[in-house]
């Protein structure tokens, strides 16, 4: 029972850090972040959620920054909350799971703002992030797959760890073929705010359903935003194929058709600087 503090403490984290963007956005407007611009959210994430995260990991940075810490420091920092996360799902514990994984997201964040505020944008901190993502990702995962390993709910997961680690190959495998990386559902981001959402809600469940009820009734949430992420991801990740073969197919039509335009190029990454620009000063 004691797990569902966690929760509690999740969802008061929730409420003021969203309540405040609210007012923030009431009294002087949206915050403006090139990345959030150029990312444009999803049906599922819209933008002025990742607009409101942040804007409440900024005063975070700013002190990180004041410490000295690095960014690539920040970055590998992740990777301990994230484990202990894994262990914590693993052993049915969802709200420290979740609350333990949102700090390791807000790392993940933390270090890409801390790195535009230094300017110690690079390539190889690009590398390394991606990498720490991936290990921050299956920590996640493969917590939950040890937590359902003798339930039918292992293959729902091993669904979605395909559909996570498929998403992102897709967009490797664009840039390799210099390809606009495709869009789509069930990015990076998207994914982690459904599974930290169904984690931190799966204690409310389970005192409201009580010890005695089914596994589908006590963890619900965990459950449903896990085939969300299966179900909506192996789809997306079909999509995304499907788009790439074509533009690749174009490249080299068969004899007697006429050559498609060629791809939109990948555009070369530019540095992202933060403005709290209100929305009609823009």
């Amino acid at each position: 029972m004691r797990d569902v503090y966690f929760s509690w403490l999740m969802v008061a984290l929730l409420v003021v850090g969203y309540g405040g963007y609210a007012l923030h956005v009431l009294f002087r407007g949206r915050v403006r972040y090139e990345r959030t611009e150029a990312d444009g959210g999803s049906v599922l994430l819209r933008k002025p959620m990742m607009e409101g995260a942040y804007w409440l990991l900024s005063p975070v940075v700013r002190w990180v920054a004041a410490t000295g810490a690095t960014p690539n420091v920040v970055t590998l920092f992740s990777l301990v909350p994230a484990f202990g996360a894994g262990v914590a799902l693993a052993f049915g514990c969802f709200g420290l799971g979740a609350v333990l994984a949102t700090i390791a997201q807000f790392a993940d964040i933390i270090d890409g703002l801390l790195a535009r505020k230094l300017g110690m944008v690079s390539d190889a901190g690009a590398v390394l992030d991606s990498a720490v993502d991936r290990y921050v990702e299956i920590f996640f995962l493969g917590g939950l797959a040890v937590h359902y390993r003798a339930s039918g709910m292992l293959v729902v997961v091993l669904a979605a760890i395909a559909a996570a680690f498929m998403v992102s190959y897709s967009t490797a495998k664009a840039e390799a073929q210099k390809l606009a990386p495709p869009r789509g559902a069930m990015r990076h981001a998207e994914r982690g705010a459904y599974l930290l959402v169904g984690a931190a809600m799966t204690p409310f469940a389970t005192s409201l359903a009580g010890e005695g009820a089914s596994l589908l009734a006590r963890e619900l949430p965990i459950i449903a935003a896990l085939l969300l992420v299966a179900i909506v991801g192996n789809t997306s990740v079909v999509r995304r194929f499907a788009s790439m073969t074509h533009a690749l197919s174009s490249r080299h039509p068969r004899p007697g058709q006429p050559k498609a335009p060629e791809p939109t190029p990948i555009a070369e990454p530019r540095p992202i600087v933060e403005s709290d620009t209100p929305l009609g000063a823009v």
